[in-house]
């Protein structure tokens, strides 16, 4: 049984994207969107720096774009169960047909000016922390004022609060916690200093018209499967400011009977992680279009059930 999964915020480079519009229709493709949501995605996804690809505003648009393009790349697909790790929830959502792939876009559009506007009200960030016991950990970040706020299995939790508390952080690490890593985003997801974007969602969804999942869809908040498209779209607003359960994600595509799994563009992330926690599950991350041939012979493999 295959599971498709999309990264998160963080997972962008600087020309990531410079390859991928070498496909066939890709160009025309990435044009359309950009022209949907304002945004210069070629731009952004070629020859911007890794400071403009920093800013919120700019990368969970263009996260979602270069998944779902290299989801279409990969020709005819049937997962058996869908899921993104924070913004990658859209386009793990336009992957279920929940919603179209514009629709998509769009909302990840103002979701990430929302955020962005959310975290310039004070300076925030996130760690991750490698290593340690969550029993442990969770309570030493909450000591420090920090919230976990992604709980993402293997040993791996992220910390999200002000930069003063993770600075702290730094110094007081959790017993048995090896490093802490700062990451490549620009405010505290998925905590309280998100509450105001929150509400710009709730806005924004009640233009939508979403469909039901026409696969598996596990959500973030709570690793379980979700059968109604509103339901998928109430999720994907209210957790902006609460953690991410990718462990409880992970749980659930083992109970599923999970044998492979493919994560879209720019890939990595959550494969290395389903490596130490889903032994047994083969991996094809979608860095490069090279890697679409080594992903196509794994979905012959693993049919969807």
């Amino acid at each position: 049984m295959l599971v498709l999964v999309a990264p998160g915020q963080g997972a962008q480079t600087p020309g990531f994207l410079t390859p991928w519009l070498e496909l066939p229709g890709a160009a025309d493709r990435i044009a359309a969107w950009s022209d949907a949501i304002e945004l210069d995605l070629v731009h952004y996804g070629t020859k911007a720096d890794a400071d403009e690809i920093r800013d919120t505003a700019v990368a969970q648009p263009l996260l979602v774009a270069a998944g779902l393009l290299s989801a279409a790349a990969l020709g005819e697909v049937t997962p058996g169960v869908v899921a993104g790790h924070s913004v990658g929830e859209f386009t793990a959502a336009a992957f279920a047909g929940v919603l179209d792939d514009t629709a998509a876009l769009r909302l990840v559009r103002t979701r990430g000016r929302a955020m962005a506007e959310a975290a310039a009200i004070t300076a925030t960030g996130m760690s991750a922390l490698l290593g340690g016991d969550p029993e442990v950990t969770v309570p030493h970040l909450e000591k420090l004022g920090l919230t976990a706020a992604n709980v993402n299995g293997a040993g791996q939790i992220v910390a999200a609060g002000t930069l003063e508390q993770l600075a702290a952080l730094e110094a007081d690490k959790p017993e048995g916690v090896r490093r802490v890593v700062a990451l490549k985003v620009a405010g505290a997801f998925h905590t309280h200093h998100m509450a105001p974007a929150v509400a710009t969602l709730e806005e924004a969804a009640k233009e939508l018209s979403p469909a039901a999942p026409v696969t598996r869809y596990v959500s973030n908040k709570d690793g379980q499967v979700v059968t109604d498209g509103a339901e998928v779209v109430a999720r994907l607003v209210g957790q902006v400011a609460n953690p991410v359960r990718w462990d409880l994600c992970m749980e659930t595509f083992q109970e599923l009977g999970a044998t492979a799994l493919i994560e879209v563009c720019p890939g990595g992330t959550l494969t290395g992680i389903a490596k130490r926690a889903l032994p047994g599950v083969a991996t094809v991350a979608l860095k490069t279009p090279d890697d679409l041939d080594a992903a196509r012979t794994l979905i012959a493999e693993h049919a969807a059930v």
